[in-house]
């Protein structure tokens, strides 16, 4: 049933750009499809009836087993198309196509105390790191560039 959802129309994400105090930013080797293996920013879908604010918590306690945190500490970078050939089921013929509000925080997280549902490894890596890396997923990478090339890029 949600495969036909993922074919019919767009998702509504957040992602999470999350800054240490050296500069680095987080990143996960995904796990689950799409984006399947590539490194990416931590994040989730926002569900159906979901407020905003409850999504947020939501994400950053599944993808940070972080409790506390507010979408009100975050700064909105904008909004982002992620478009990917494939989809969750590996089922062929059906791309996802994500509409993502990114958000932008500091913060010191620990690596090895960070959850393995989404993401099989974790790693800083400094901007430029991120826009040189051909394994850092393009929309990741989008994060880094500037913004026109971004909408350039995306429509």
């Amino acid at each position: 049933m949600f495969l036909n959802v993922v074919d019919a129309t767009p998702l509504v994400a957040i992602d999470l750009v999350i800054e240490n105090d050296e500069g680095s930013y987080l990143l996960g080797r995904r796990v689950n499809r799409p984006a399947q293996g590539f490194w990416f920013v931590p994040g989730g879908r926002i569900r159906k009836n979901e407020h905003l604010d409850d999504a947020f918590r939501r994400i950053a306690r599944e993808e940070l087993g972080l409790t506390d945190l507010k979408r009100a500490d975050a700064d909105l970078l904008g909004i982002y198309e992620h478009l990917y050939e494939d989809n969750f089921s590996g089922r062929s013929g059906i791309s996802t196509h994500y509409v993502v509000l990114g958000y932008k925080l500091r913060g010191a997280i620990e690596l090895e105390r960070l959850p393995d549902l989404q993401h099989a490894a974790y790693r800083w890596a400094t901007k430029e790191e991120i826009t040189a890396d051909a394994e850092v997923h393009l929309n990741t990478q989008a994060y880094f560039s500037d913004r026109e090339n971004h909408q350039a890029r995306n429509g």
